[in-house]
Formats: C-alpha cells, sequence, structure tokens
C-alpha cells in the first residue's frame, strides 16, 4: 500500500480505501479498543521500545477513526469551542488523516499519568527519533499556513523510513513532499528488468507517483540510469545527455530479430578465420546513418516498430545520423568479445553491433550490455535497487545535475523569477541559468531568447 497517501483539508479519503489495509485491534491508555494498520502498529512498538531505553514512556490515545465518528467529534468541537477553532483544530468527517489507520496520537507518562498537554521538551526529544521508526511529525510548529492545522506536538503519522528520513532531513511536511520536493537518483539498473518496472520500484519506495527516467536501457542492459522524481521530473529532458559509454558483449555466427541473444534466431553462416575485430572496431569510429532497429519505441506513422514487428508486418525501418566517438577492443575469445563505445544520444548498440558483423563478412549478436557513464555521471556514483531500500542512497538536487551557472538573486528579482518575467541578460548567458534566492532555494531556470532571458521551468 501507499503509506504516504494524503489526507488533509483539501484531499479527502478514498471510499475504497480500507479494502487494501490491513487492521489489527490493540488499546489505548484508557483501555479501550483501537485499530491500527498493521505496520504503522509494529513501527510503534518499536519506537515505544526506543524511547524506553531513553526513558520515555508513550501510550496511544487515538489511532483510526471511523467517518461517523469524526463527524460526532467535529460537531461536538463546534458546539463547544465555536467553529473557527474547529476548523483549525479538527478535521471534517472523511478528511482526517485517522481514517488512513497512519495517524497516531500519542501520549507520554509524566508523574504515573499519560498527558499530551505541556511538557513540550520531552515531545520534542521524541520528534527527533520518529523518522528511525518511519514517522514524521504531521503537524509541525510553524507550518501551519502549509498544514492547515495548528502545532500538534502528539499527531504522528507512519509513512515509512525512507520517506520519513527525507521528510525529517530536509524539514518538509508531507505536502511540501509530495507536491513540491524533488531529486534525481542514479540508478546501478539491474538486469532482466525494464527501465519502466525501475520507475514503479522508485515510486513505490518514495511514495512518490511523479517518477521518470532518462534513457530507456533494455531488459538485458545493466548500468547507469536516471530517476527523476518529484518537481525533478521537470528537468527529464536536461539530462538525457549527448554521451554514454557502454561496455557490450558480442557473439558472432549469428543473428536474431531483436540483434540480442534474448530475441528468436533468425539467420546462422561460418566465422571467417581472417577477420579482424580490432581494425573493423576502429573503422566504426565515425559518423554515420544507423538503421533503428525494428524491436525499439520508435514511431513510425505514429506507430511503435515493435508492434509492427509483432503483428509481422513489414516496415521500413528509419535511419537516423549517430557518432561513434570512442571504439575500443577490450577482450576477443574464438567467436566472442567484448568492446567499449563512447557513443552520442540516440546510438543504438545492437544495431552497431549488426554493423559491425556486416563488415566482418558474419553475424554479430549482442550478449551484455552495461552503460558505464551518461554524460559526466559514472557507474561508480550509482546506487542499486538495494541500496535504496535499505535507505543507503544519494539525493542529488536539480542543480547539482545540471551544467548550468547558478545565480542568487535578491528580494525584488525573486518575486519577477516567481512571476516569470522576462529578464535583460545582464550576465551574458549563452544557454540556459539557474536563479536561486538568499536561502539557496531553486526558483526557477531561465534560457536564453534573443537578448533576453525567458523563464525555461518554473519551481516556487
Amino acid at each position: 500500500m501507499n503509506y504516504c497517501v494524503l489526507v488533509n483539508r483539501d484531499n479527502k479519503i478514498k471510499d475504497n480505501y480500507l479494502d487494501k489495509v490491513k487492521l489489527i485491534n490493540t488499546k489505548n491508555i484508557d483501555d479501550e479498543e483501537i485499530k491500527v494498520e498493521e505496520n504503522t502498529y509494529k513501527a510503534y512498538l518499536e519506537l515505544k521500545e526506543f524511547l524506553e531505553s531513553i526513558n520515555i514512556t508513550i501510550g496511544l490515545n487515538e489511532g483510526y477513526r471511523e467517518v461517523s465518528y469524526q463527524e460526532e467529534l467535529f460537531n461536538r468541537f463546534t458546539i463547544d469551542k465555536g467553529i473557527e477553532y474547529t476548523i483549525t483544530h479538527v478535521a471534517e468527517p472523511r478528511f482526517s488523516e485517522h481514517h488512513t489507520a497512519l495517524a497516531l496520537d500519542i501520549s507520554i507518562l509524566i508523574d504515573k499519568e499519560y498527558t499530551d498537554e505541556d511538557h513540550f521538551e520531552v515531545f520534542e526529544e521524541i520528534h527527533k527519533h520518529l523518522h528511525k521508526f518511519g514517522f514524521i511529525l504531521r503537524y509541525p510548529k510553524g507550518k501551519e499556513i502549509i498544514t492547515k492545522y495548528s502545532y500538534e506536538p502528539w499527531h504522528i503519522r507512519y509513512v515509512g523510513k525512507i520517506p520519513a528520513k527525507i521528510i525529517y532531513e530536509n524539514n518538509l511536511t508531507l505536502e511540501e513532499y509530495l507536491t513540491s520536493f524533488g531529486g534525481v537518483l542514479y540508478i546501478n539498473k539491474p538486469k532482466n528488468i525494464t527501465s519502466f518496472d525501475v520507475v514503479n520500484k522508485i515510486s513505490h519506495i518514495l511514495g512518490i507517483k511523479k517518477v521518470g527516467h532518462t534513457g530507456t536501457l533494455d531488459p538485458m542492459a545493466t548500468g547507469v540510469m536516471l530517476v527523476a522524481f518529484g518537481k525533478a521530473t521537470k528537468i527529464v529532458e536536461l539530462l538525457t545527455f549527448n554521451d554514454k559509454e557502454y561496455i557490450a558483449g558480442v557473439e558472432l555466427g549469428y543473428k536474431t530479430d531483436t540483434y540480442d541473444n534474448t530475441g528468436k534466431v533468425i539467420n546462422r553462416c561460418e566465422i571467417r578465420n581472417d577477420i579482424n575485430i580490432k581494425e573493423t572496431l576502429n573503422s566504426y569510429k565515425k559518423t554515420y546513418l544507423q538503421e533503428v532497429p525494428i524491436y525499439s519505441a520508435v514511431k513510425v506513422n505514429g506507430k511503435k516498430l515493435y508492434e509492427y514487428a509483432r503483428e509481422e508486418k513489414s516496415i521500413e525501418l528509419p535511419k537516423k545520423e549517430v557518432t561513434i566517438k570512442e571504439i575500443e577492443l577490450l577482450e576477443e575469445d574464438n567467436n566472442t568479445f567484448k568492446f567499449k563505445a563512447l557513443v552520442s544520444k540516440g546510438t543504438y548498440i545492437r544495431s552497431l553491433i549488426n554493423d559491425i558483423g556486416i563488415s566482418l563478412n558474419t553475424y554479430a549478436t549482442m550478449t551484455s550490455l552495461e552503460r558505464i557513464k551518461q554524460g559526466n555521471i559514472t557507474i561508480d556514483e550509482t546506487n542499486t535497487l538495494e541500496d535504496i531500500e535499505n535507505n543507503n542512497f544519494i539525493i542529488h538536487k536539480i542543480e547539482e545535475v545540471l551544467p548550468y551557472k547558478e545565480i542568487i538573486v535578491d528580494d525584488d528579482l525573486e518575486k519577477k523569477i516567481s512571476n516569470g518575467v522576462k529578464l535583460d541578460n545582464i550576465y551574458e548567458i549563452e544557454d540556459k541559468v539557474i536563479f536561486k534566492n538568499k536561502d539557496n532555494k531553486l526558483l526557477g531556470i531561465y534560457e536564453k531568447q534573443e537578448d533576453s532571458l525567458v523563464v525555461w521551468k518554473n519551481f516556487i
């Protein structure tokens, strides 16, 4: 399930939400039966045990609330406290976090009695440790304009350890995390899953729906893959980079319909004894028109090429100009070899290998592929999916992955940039520029247009 589901004054609980939620029964500090989502309760018990080790004892007040109970609560507060007080302290029915069963109200044990009033220094000590167990302080002090609720030191929310760590370290609310935060992950894609599978995995781990990748890798391929999430998806097109470097394995003597060894063998031939692989590879250090493989997502007449292939329909394959900037033979053994190549954006290594086979008067099929570099990002800088699942990874900021000049602006210019106002190019920018405010917050990316700078993407 999605532990980062957002329920607030503007987002109500879905009618079928509880269909995928496993609730367990427990008792609160008053010995009343309450319900909590299963993993939330497990995390609560771990948090409780840890806090006891530092001489803090907590107890549960509330967990899951039914809509009917929330309606009674809202009406009672309205009568007792008035509507102005109620709307800043109590959620309307269907708009309460307690409907998720992921929100808990806790009390602390002071002088043998549980309380959620005063003793704010104890709550503040608790707040420092919440993220270690997958919880966040849902309504923090100073964020009332965002959460639309007053500070509630007792109200904690389970989101999972990875989102909780990010939210805590960046001083975010759940609203900010889901709507205005973003970054780029350098992934070492494993074999036998699609690039789309990687995106889905990251989306599930982070609890964020907006996730995209920059440069597809075939299921059999491994290596550098950049994944952007949140507001960083706005810059995906800037992260494709012009150059990519690969190490590829090749087997001679047969050809498949996909140009790699996952496809169906369609031709075989003998391999001559006098072939010179190194010399042939060197001959491909050039710019040439490369035929796009039939098993690719390139569209012809509005239809993807692999759809023609699956329907066994013949189609004239398009050609595109590619550049092989560097190519080097790494090893050779009988009818197999490996090479390393630095190529321009859009180059199909499968097609390059097929072309090399033709030049060798035989067939050549790709048996492995590893992307070891994308732009300036190398395989050594990447994290595996296991690293991310284990909460051991680096989030790269938007400005860190873009090769553009950064300029800190004053309050007046910040207001203009926030409104997308055209600026004079007094900075002599030739392409794009990143604007940040004095608090180092990313405001937007502008680009040169004639003698001016115009907004390319705004991040306010």
